[in-house]
């Protein structure tokens, strides 16, 4: 049976302002009794303290298994992670193509295991109002290093977008000192030397390149894109809506703040969201944007730049080494591609990262475990302390690094990872373990960008040169609305995903913008968006 306090907590603006720790991380953990739930946890546990378990335990995990590197039993990750924290982990195998699926059924049944990672906000929204997954916020006394790096790092006005209508927050995110901007475009350098072209600066410039490249090599579609499984334009809309100002593709959300109007509006509605698809309209309709982008396979899209038949596709800087690169050097020995900093739109010179990244839920059953709190310990080690972090990203001193007196990491000669040792007969990923997506994410900037090459590192001066993005205000659902705001949701989607890539494809006119903004009134706009900014004015006028 799940656990669940349904008590509202009071939280005052005084409380708010030092993060809510006080009124909604260990409150509630020190009202509770929790003497029967401390079996193998640490009685001193506390800020950069090596976690180890008082007795063997284990704990069941679900885990996302990249096709990249996939699960091997006799990785060193699994053994050593025992050998430190007396922990043993049983990872709940899923497939990444079914990853979000199996998760939901697993959740809902009750199913879960009691460790869920790869949850990406809101999707967490779904299992609150079940009771299915714990309210992590009411537990981070029992969490010293997530705790330390929320307060130094002011990532108060992050999490309050996590916050639900009790005030508190059920996903344990994966937190970033500084902003981490990823992807981008990557573009043939050769053929833009060949035409005499800079590197594009702007969304405009690339369309001027595109078409020089679609002039000179007619039979091409200059730009094949991949990542569009199962997010139809996943990757590319994220992009460029970035650079319009909007949400599209993986980062898609309903309601976006309009900071001028002070109010939310629908995203798929909005002006910025018109003006992306009319620009991907116009490389779709003008041959520079190959129409299957939107639903080709990665291998598809790769294929296409391997043989010449585009010239750009999205990236980060993980496929731009592992993938493209070593495509194009068995085709195309003398091509040379590049990923530009993100060209800029009308949203102007941007950071669009976000300091949060997928994070972890805990199932409820965790909280019945007479292993609860070594439990939360071992995750805040793991997840959440500089060594833990190191740990799950580099692996172990010695054997797949090597550290200097001054902090500096670099990769044993025989370990590969990211092309930063070509002639390492064995991958840290494949034949280690780390640097697995499941455990490896976020920290300190100097941690995060320890894989990156000079030229990753050229990418990284620019984009965090430009200006972060403004974080949104929250609008937390209570039940009821959820209840209801889910209802409208899915219908709202499906018919914004459909009709946005009916506009771009040239399927339907963009004359047509105004009778689809109508269908979506149809389909309660209006009244979802009634409900977002409600919930948004009870949630400032009760918090400060």
């Amino acid at each position: 049976m799940f656990r669940r306090t349904w008590r509202r907590t009071a939280i005052v603006a005084a409380g708010l302002l030092t993060l809510g720790l006080a009124a909604c991380s260990g409150d509630a953990a020190e009202a509770e009794d929790l003497d029967g739930n401390r079996a193998g946890a640490m009685a001193e546990y506390g800020l950069g303290d090596q976690f180890k378990a008082t007795e063997p335990l284990s704990f069941s995990i679900m885990y996302n298994n990249h096709p990249s590197y996939p699960l091997k039993n006799e990785w060193l990750f699994w053994s050593e992670l025992t050998k430190r924290t007396n922990v043993k982990l049983e990872p709940v195998a899923v497939p990444l193509s079914d990853y979000e699926q199996k998760r939901s059924l697993l959740v809902g049944a009750g199913d879960a295991p009691m460790i869920i990672p790869k949850t990406y906000h809101p999707q967490e929204n779904a299992f609150v109002s079940s009771g299915a997954i714990l309210p992590v916020s009411d537990y981070l006394d029992l969490m010293p290093n997530l705790k330390d790096k929320i307060e130094r790092w002011n990532l108060r006005p992050e999490l309050d977008t996590l916050r639900q209508s009790d005030g508190k927050f059920y996903l344990l995110p994966g937190i970033h000192e500084k902003p981490w901007a990823e992807y981008s475009v990557a573009l043939r350098a050769d053929v833009l030397e060949q035409l005499g072209l800079p590197v594009p600066k702007t969304w405009d410039d690339l369309y001027t390149v595109l078409k020089a490249m679609k002039a000179k090599y007619p039979a091409s579609y200059p730009y094949s894109d991949r990542w569009s499984k199962p997010t139809p334009g996943g990757a590319l809309l994220r992009i460029v809506g970035e650079a319009y100002g909007t949400k599209g593709g993986w980062t898609y959300q309903h309601a976006s703040w309009d900071k001028a109007a002070q109010k939310f509006v629908y995203t798929g509605a909005s002006e910025p969201y018109k003006q992306m698809i009319e620009y991907l309209h116009k490389l779709v309709a003008e041959g520079l944007m190959d129409p299957e982008s939107f639903t080709q396979t990665d291998d598809q899209a790769r294929q296409k730049l391997a043989n010449g038949r585009s010239f750009a596709i999205t990236s980060n800087a993980q496929s731009l080494v592992n993938d493209y690169r070593p495509d194009l050097a068995k085709t195309q020995p003398g091509a040379r591609l590049v990923k530009i900093p993100l060209p800029v739109g009308p949203a102007g010179e941007i950071n669009p990262a976000s300091r949060l990244e997928n994070g972890v839920m805990i199932s409820s059953k965790a909280r019945e475990s007479k292993n609860f709190v070594a439990m939360m310990q071992f995750v805040d080690w793991l997840y959440y302390s500089d060594a833990g972090q190191e740990f799950a990203k580099w692996g172990v001193e010695g054997t797949t690094f090597s550290k200097d007196a001054a902090g500096k990491r670099t990769l044993t000669p025989d370990v590969d990872m990211v092309g930063l040792n070509p002639k390492g007969g064995k991958h840290l990923q494949k034949d280690f373990g780390f640097g697995n997506g499941v455990f490896a994410y976020g920290g300190k900037l100097d941690l995060v960008q320890s894989f990156f090459s000079a030229e990753e590192m050229q990418f990284q001066d620019v984009m965090n040169a430009r200006t972060p993005i403004e974080v949104e205000p929250p609008f937390p659902f209570t039940d009821e609305e959820r209840e209801q705001a889910t209802l409208w949701e899915t219908p709202l989607k499906d018919h914004v995903t459909q009709n946005t890539l009916k506009f771009i494809l040239g399927q339907r006119p963009l004359s047509e913008w105004d009778a689809y903004v109508g269908e979506l009134k149809g389909k309660n706009l209006d009244k979802y968006l009634d409900l977002v900014n409600k919930s948004h004015e009870r949630f400032e006028k009760e918090n400060g």
